[in-house]
């Protein structure tokens, strides 16, 4: 995916680049290139955050349920 975005962001620079104001460059680098692209990577980032916050998650149930297995000296 990291060569999609690459390619992505090169086209649109030149695209940007051939707007008749620095302006319309910018805004055209905006719209059509930041936007488009942070969406695409928060939602393919999506399953590996659930599944990160899964793990964690997991690992507290097991770290709490040793914790009561094990015998506190008090």
């Amino acid at each position: 995916m990291l060569i999609v975005a690459v390619a992505w962001i090169y086209v649109v620079g030149l695209m940007a680049l051939t707007e008749p104001t620095v302006v319309a460059g910018i805004v055209t680098f905006l719209f059509y290139c930041v936007l488009p692209l942070s969406t695409l990577v928060y939602i393919s980032g999506t399953g590996k955050r659930k599944a990160r916050r899964r793990a964690e998650e997991q690992a507290a149930r097991e770290a709490c349920a040793a914790a009561e297995k094990s015998p506190t000296e008090d």
